[in-house]
């Protein structure tokens, strides 16, 4: 009950603030800053006006959206596999992280948006550019969380494991990463923001079609209703792919102290 309560209550929050939203913008009066309900109509033609056969959804959101999404999922999903593999692997090493810790705070200091022309020379113009614009500033929060928790492994079950002679794979998958899995998680869900970040910020360049593409289009035609509306796209994207990552975290951490006292609390309304 206390987290339904919570739940009513941000939504009362959130429509509140639109009802404040729509009447300072229709007091202003600015071209710039359309009123919610015009984002929303506007939102409707661009994405849920075309045909039955298709649930009602418009070539833009399969041409756009989709591809966008497409692109940020793969490049988070890479970037996981990668910053998990090589995380667990020098967060096992005693002295690994000593030779490439300088390498790896160098390479993290450097803002993605600043190579975007060293992948157009190094990759083909388009998703492969895109793709490593989005792998290389979403890889180092999963990584230096994945060193972390590979690194917090009790010597109590490194003991136990060493004592039931376990193979390195049933030590990785069955020691290693269930130990780091919560840091793991904490790292996903920072990539999966900045991910989302890059992905409007690598469309940006030499882009075609796509949400930062539809975005920058729409700015310069003066578009400000459809601009706005693809910023709000964006935000319930976030808020969307946030919610669902926080759900598979509870799901696969229920055996963990702290989120099983969580689910007990939530389930009991205490």
């Amino acid at each position: 009950m206390k987290r339904l309560r919570s739940s009513a209550s941000g939504w009362i929050v959130l429509v509140v603030l639109v009802l404040l939203w729509e009447t300072a913008t229709r007091l202003a009066g600015s071209l710039y800053f359309p009123p919610p309900t015009q984002i929303a109509e506007t939102a409707r033609q661009m994405w849920f006006s075309g045909p039955a056969s298709s649930l009602f959804l418009t070539d833009v959101v399969f041409e756009d959206v989709l591809a966008s999404v497409a692109r940020m999922l793969g490049g988070w999903a890479i970037a996981g596999v990668l910053g998990v593999s090589i995380g667990v692997l020098l967060g096992r090493s005693a002295t690994a992280m000593d030779y490439c810790g300088p390498i790896i705070s160098f390479l993290r200091a450097i803002p993605p948006p600043t190579l975007v022309p060293v992948f157009l020379a190094l990759f083909t113009l388009g998703t492969p550019m895109q793709l490593a614009t989005i792998v290389f500033g979403t890889i180092w929060p999963i990584l230096l969380n994945s060193v972390d928790g590979a690194r917090s492994v009790d010597a109590t079950k490194t003991e136990t494991a060493r004592a039931f002679r376990l193979s390195t794979m049933d030590w990785i998958f069955g020691v290693v990463l269930p130990a780091a899995s919560p840091k793991i998680f904490a790292g996903l869900r920072i990539s999966l923001s900045l991910s989302l970040v890059l992905m409007v910020i690598s469309e940006l360049v030499g882009s075609t079609e796509g949400i930062g593409y539809r975005l920058l289009y729409s700015q310069r035609q003066y578009d400000f209703p459809a601009m706005w509306a693809s910023i709000v796209l964006l935000g319930v994207l976030g808020f969307l792919f946030n919610t669902g990552l926080s759900a598979v975290e509870r799901r696969v951490l229920a055996w963990q102290p702290a989120h099983r006292q969580a689910a007990v609390a939530a389930g009991t309304g205490a």
